[in-house]
């Protein structure tokens, strides 16, 4: 069983020296948290109380938020911490090893990204193969280039066609192939403020809410200026492209 999981490890040593330690694991092939939450599930993560308007859920068939759940263990555990004090964030991802001292809505903000990714939430699939390969800590721009290849990848993987070993593709989106990507973080926008609401309920300082704040704000900047955003990587782009010959 453990070779089917990914382990990720988030480390955060606080102002006292104390520190607060989330072991996960993903199914490598889901790419969703496996991880239980231990004990009775706090009222705030029912799916009725402050349910997406998108929802594709209903309370008649699931009791609780699937991303609510998942960030039990993060808001419990920090709900007595403000956004503004100083943390040191260490992060094991399979063989790599990340850390860095900064805010703990920033630190937060991180291992939020990933439990929010991992959920069961369908809102949430796309970010599940960005999970996977998860940078964290990532800047805007790192999140722009992770964002825009990732559904580009996955665009072209739902176009090839399997021919006799030939792949063969379409080219139906033009230059409206991003707008999907669009709608992608308007859904995930409207899944933000609404956990906003959820975290508020159950939290006393403000980390956990500022964290989720401020993944937001990645995503309300990208959704409408995506293609300006993109235009900001062309540079790196010109070595690669300028010695290409063009398609006939």
């Amino acid at each position: 069983m453990t070779n089917n999981l990914m382990s990720v490890s988030y480390c955060f040593i606080l102002s006292d020296n104390s520190q607060e330690i989330f072991e996960l694991q993903l199914d490598k092939e889901t790419v969703r948290l496996v991880n239980k939450i231990k004990g009775k599930r706090p009222d705030w993560t029912r799916l009725g109380v402050h349910q997406c308007p998108h929802c594709q859920l209903s309370v008649k068939e699931e009791a609780f938020c699937p991303v609510a759940i998942n960030l039990v263990p993060l808001v419990e555990r920090f709900s007595h911490i403000m956004s503004f004090e100083k943390v040191t964030a260490k992060v094991r991802v399979e063989h790599r090893s990340v850390s860095t001292e900064t805010s703990a809505q920033e630190a937060l903000s991180s291992l939020m990204g990933i439990l929010i990714a991992t959920s069961k939430c369908r809102h949430t699939d796309f970010f599940k193969p960005m999970a996977k390969f998860h940078l964290p800590f990532a800047s805007r721009e790192e999140t722009i280039w992770r964002a825009a290849s990732t559904y580009l990848l996955s665009r072209y993987l739902e176009r090839c066609k399997n021919n006799g070993g030939i792949i063969e593709t379409d080219d139906k989106d033009g230059p409206d192939i991003l707008d999907g990507l669009v709608s992608i973080y308007k859904d995930i926008q409207i899944l933000n403020d609404y956990m906003v609401n959820r975290i508020r309920q159950a939290s006393i300082k403000d980390s956990a809410v500022n964290a989720l704040v401020h993944l937001d704000v990645i995503a309300k900047f990208l959704a409408p200026n995506i293609e300006d955003s993109l235009e900001e990587l062309n540079n790196i782009f010109k070595p690669f492209l300028a010695g290409r010959v063009p398609a006939t």
